[in-house]
C-alpha cells in the first residue's frame, strides 16, 4: 500500500503543478507553444478545457486562467480524497480515515506544496540552463516564469564574487516552505 500511495502522490503531484504552471505561464503571457508550455498544455487540456466553458464568460476573460486554477484545485481535492481513502483503508476502516476538515487541510497542503515545489524545479532549471545555456529559447522562457520572484530577492541578497546567489536563497526559501507543509 505504500508504494501505492508513493505512486499516487506523484502522479497528482505532476497533473497539480501541471495545471498551475499553466495557470502562472498564462498570467504571465509566456508563449504555450514553446516548453514547458507544450508539456503543461498536453498534460492539462483534457480537464481545463471543459472547466473553461463551464466557466462565466467574466472569469474566462480574466488575466488569471481560472480554469486551469480550479483543475488544480480539484485535482489536490481529488487526491486528499483517494489518499484519505488509502490510509482508511490500510489503518482499518472510516475510523482512521482522514474526514472533513482533515481532508479540506490535506488537499490545500498539498496544493501550496506542490506549488511551491513547481517553483523550486522553475528556479533549479533556471539556474542550470544559465550555466550550460544562456542564450537559448528555453532560458528565455524560464526567465521570463523566473523573474517575477526573483526579482525581489536580487533586491536583498547581493552579488557575491561576481556570482547571483539570489536563486539559491529562493530555493532554500521554497524548500523550507515545503517542509513546514510536510
Amino acid at each position: 500500500m505504500r508504494i501505492l500511495g508513493f505512486v499516487l502522490e506523484v502522479i497528482f503531484q505532476l497533473l497539480v503543478g501541471a495545471a498551475l504552471m499553466r495557470a502562472y505561464m498564462n498570467a504571465l503571457r509566456v508563449n504555450m507553444r514553446v516548453q514547458p508550455g507544450v508539456f503543461v498544455m498536453a498534460l492539462t487540456d483534457w480537464l481545463v478545457q471543459p472547466l473553461r466553458r463551464l466557466l462565466p464568460q467574466s472569469l474566462a476573460r480574466a488575466r488569471l486562467d481560472w480554469a486551469s486554477v480550479l483543475a488544480a484545485a480539484l485535482l489536490a481535492a481529488l487526491f486528499a480524497l483517494l489518499w484519505g481513502s488509502l490510509v482508511g483503508i490500510v489503518y482499518g476502516g472510516a475510523a482512521v480515515a482522514v474526514a472533513g476538515a482533515g481532508m479540506l487541510w490535506l488537499g490545500l497542503s498539498f496544493f501550496a506544496r506542490v506549488a511551491l515545489q513547481t517553483l523550486s524545479l522553475l528556479v533549479l532549471a533556471y539556474a542550470l540552463v544559465s550555466l550550460v545555456q544562456p542564450g537559448s529559447v528555453l532560458f528565455a522562457t524560464l526567465a521570463r516564469l523566473v523573474d517575477p520572484v526573483l526579482s525581489p530577492v536580487r533586491r536583498v541578497v547581493p552579488v557575491i564574487g561576481g556570482i547571483d546567489l539570489s536563486a539559491m536563497v529562493l530555493l532554500l526559501a521554497l524548500q523550507i516552505g515545503v517542509m513546514l507543509l510536510g
